[in-house]
């Protein structure tokens, strides 16, 4: 996996995180943002977005 600065953001001197965590894997699984939903891609867990 390359290119994880891009999951981060430094705003006023705190470190940021901009996609969320997968609630079944728990801390430092990324979920990949799509279009509708959210997705791990580790053990497949999705959340629907609402319209």
């Amino acid at each position: 996996m390359g290119q994880k600065w891009k999951l981060y953001e430094v705003k006023g001197g705190k470190v940021r995180r901009k996609n969320k965590f997968c609630p079944r894997c728990g801390p430092g699984v990324f979920m990949a943002e799509h279009k509708d939903r959210w997705s791990c891609g580790r053990c497949g867990y999705t959340e629907w977005k609402r319209k």
